[in-house]
């Protein structure tokens, strides 16, 4: 694609990252086959070929109006089309960069803009984001039942096992999980605990960063990413062996540390070996003896988040541990199909994240699995939702 960007573009330290981005797209249009909303839509505009061009408008300089912004919003940030894309085209970090520079030119309604302050002002952080629900399971019982259907009960968990294995892996507690589903991790250092490691709770760790990054709001996004390289940074320098993520939305955020701070003297160095040593919790247990766990005879669904297989092009993994282990997986029609949930979309963009729902739904139920099993928070929570089946964290089953 040929590119003539705008003055205002080739002041920013992005400027050829941006162009060869844009240069790779040979307008094929396979990623229009399998991109959620343009399955949905059938609109161009509403595809990563056509928000490819809307973005050329823009970093060229032409008119951009609230409409572009829309035809941008809607897309979820799955990023199936550059597992599809034959040409290697960066269309999730050319959208990262192009929206903030489409909110600096057209700006947010007022509602808009309310909407964002809240979510970043609530989600974001571990202690507002648990009194939030705590008061929510309170007037749960007058709530609408959508509302009540996404209010999880609170759940006794068991105690996280003492670290006494020389080998050591690092876990942050994030934001929402804690709240949510807390027995997540607890399984994780159940699981890890068994194979002889200790994983250490680095209770300073906040959110990954990526909700801020995703909303337009980077600078946010790389001061929680500081934070938690700083909160890190002492058992790292101890032989921590890996810093272990149990919510794939968050594994591609941190992952991409090294790069996003790359431009940083300070931290350049330290972010890169920061995101060297993230290991989604499947990638840890691949190299592990597995034979001290036993499954029971459920039948289980597994949907694969797009951040675990879109993201960080983990595929199959997860799968083919629940199998050794003696788990019997169901077939999922259209398993690169977005759930909907995607970080904020749920609440920013409802009726087409329902859409997705249903039909992700439709695909899990249809060979009637026992239970269904994710590997990221919000993805599980949105499928439970309205899931006639239990939603669990695939790493739980490994203790059932």
């Amino acid at each position: 694609m040929q590119t003539n960007l705008a003055e205002f573009v080739k002041k920013k330290p992005e400027h050829d990252e941006l162009e060869n981005i844009l240069r790779a797209c040979v307008h094929c249009g396979f990623c229009n086959a399998t991109c959620p909303t343009y399955q949905l839509l059938g609109d161009e505009l509403d595809g990563p070929r056509g928000r490819i061009y809307l973005l050329k408008q823009l970093l060229e300089g032409e008119p951009v109006t609230r409409v572009t912004q829309q035809h941008l919003d809607r897309c979820l940030s799955c990023r199936s089309c550059e597992s599809t894309c034959p040409s290697g085209v960066r269309y999730g970090r050319l959208l990262d960069l192009g929206r903030v520079m489409l909110d600096e030119r057209v700006g947010r309604t007022p509602w808009q803009k309310i909407q964002r302050r809240l979510i970043k002002a609530v989600l974001p952080y571990r202690n507002r984001f648990d009194a939030l629900v705590h008061g929510a399971r309170l007037i749960k019982p007058v709530l609408p039942q959508a509302l009540k259907n996404k209010i999880p009960n609170r759940e006794k968990t068991p105690d996280w096992p003492e670290a006494v294995h020389a080998r050591k892996m690092l876990i942050m507690p994030g934001c929402v999980q804690q709240a949510l589903a807390p027995s997540i991790d607890v399984a994780t250092a159940r699981v890890l605990d068994k194979l002889g490691i200790s994983l250490i709770q680095v209770k300073a760790g906040g959110c990954c960063g990526a909700l801020d990054y995703h909303l337009s709001d980077h600078e946010r996004a790389l001061a929680f990413a500081r934070n938690n390289i700083n909160a890190c940074w002492p058992y790292i320098e101890q032989g921590a062996e890996a810093i272990v993520m149990t919510a794939s939305g968050c594994g591609v955020m941190v992952k991409d540390y090294g790069e996003l701070l790359r431009h940083d003297r300070d931290y350049s160095e330290k972010a890169a070996r920061f995101s060297a040593l993230v290991k989604d919790i499947s990638i840890v247990l691949t190299s592990e003896d597995l034979s001290v766990f036993k499954a029971d005879d459920r039948r289980v669904a597994f949907q694969s988040p797009c951040t675990l297989q879109h993201g960080q092009k983990i595929t199959g993994v997860v799968e083919a541990i629940l199998e050794k282990v003696g788990y019997q997986l169901t077939d999922v029609a259209d398993a690169h199909l977005c759930c909907g949930s995607a970080g904020a979309y749920s609440l920013l963009e409802p009726a087409l994240s329902k859409q997705l729902l249903r039909n992700k739904l439709q695909a899990l139920h249809a060979n009637e699995p026992d239970l269904i099993a994710t590997a990221n928070i919000g993805c599980l929570n949105h499928l439970q939702s309205t899931s006639s089946r239990k939603v669990l964290h695939w790493i739980e089953l490994l203790l059932r």
